[in-house]
């Protein structure tokens, strides 16, 4: 149900509040773009810092306006169980057509106790459900047992955003799920590699300022243009690398301010790029756009 590639928006502020308006916009360039779909309150959204009623408010505005001309999945993870499961009936009344859940964090559950809370959320919506796994943010690892047995026991259960940065677990998982089961790249370095052994897209950051770049790379390996992939991944890879040079979304979020798109805020305890890391990036935009026809 889920492949191809997906934005993990980042949520546009202005002086403190929800940037409406930017929010909307950089959701119609990503659908003018091709886009599959977008992911709106990820961790690029900024979720830990997003009241319960912002959330809310970000995921009706994905809805409304990419109006089904996209998936719009949401953000509903938390590292407790009945959070999660309220804000995943939230997004499943708001019209969302699944949701994105990361693994509990800080509380550092083990392998059972991961595998029932997923399964209580899974068990409360009939949205169909992505999971999230990112160890070095969240301290613990979904193991291939777990999402295989998630996989089986949880029919909405249909997809994995991978961010553990290993080919290695991506052959596992691509070995052990249905096909049926999707796995998605959480990393834009990772994608071309990722898909090589059977990751059908990617969650992308990079997407925010360059949809349709990320979405010819996806599409051409899906089409079999091997070659094609490999020559926009290394064109895009230094700014794959650039845009995590600080904690993400601070680096996009600080690109599409340079572009006017937005204000460029984030929340504390994220606060605004040095000047070096600013030069840097700056250098490394300006490099890839000189070489975009």
């Amino acid at each position: 149900m889920f492949r191809g590639t997906f934005t993990a928006l980042v949520t546009p502020f202005r002086d403190g509040g929800i940037d409406a308006s930017a929010f909307a916009k950089l959701i119609e360039t990503q659908i003018a773009a091709g886009i599959t779909g977008i992911v709106a309150v990820g961790t690029t959204g900024e979720s830990p810092t997003l009241s319960h009623e912002e959330r809310e408010q970000v995921v009706r505005l994905a809805v409304t306006t990419a109006n089904k001309r996209c998936q719009v999945l949401a953000g509903t993870g938390s590292n407790a169980t009945q959070h999660a499961v309220a804000d995943t009936k939230m997004a499943e009344k708001l019209g969302a057509d699944g949701a994105l859940l990361v693994a509990p964090y800080y509380n550092k559950p083990s392998q059972e106790g991961l595998f029932r809370h997923f399964k209580t959320i899974a068990e409360a919506t009939s949205l169909p459900i992505v999971l999230y796994n990112i160890p070095g943010r969240c301290g613990v690892d979904i193991v291939p047992d777990t999402v295989a047995r998630l996989a089986k026991e949880c029919p909405n259960m249909v997809s994995i955003k991978e961010a553990s940065g290993s080919v290695e677990r991506i052959s596992e998982l691509r070995m052990r799920l249905p096909d049926s089961f999707t796995i998605l790249s959480g990393d834009d370095s990772l994608t071309l590699p990722f898909m090589s052994v059977g990751a059908t897209g990617v969650v992308s950051v990079a997407s925010n300022l360059f949809p349709a770049e990320v979405c010819a790379l996806v599409s051409a390996f899906e089409s079999g243009d091997v070659k094609s992939a490999a020559n926009l991944h290394h064109k895009m890879f230094l700014l794959f690398k650039d845009l995590f040079i600080e904690p993400n979304p601070v680096p996009v979020k600080t690109a599409l301010g340079w572009r006017g798109a937005m204000s460029g805020e984030v929340r504390l305890p994220l606060c605004e790029m040095s000047q070096a890391n600013q030069a840097r990036l700056r250098k490394t935009l300006e490099a890839f756009e000189r070489e975009s026809p």
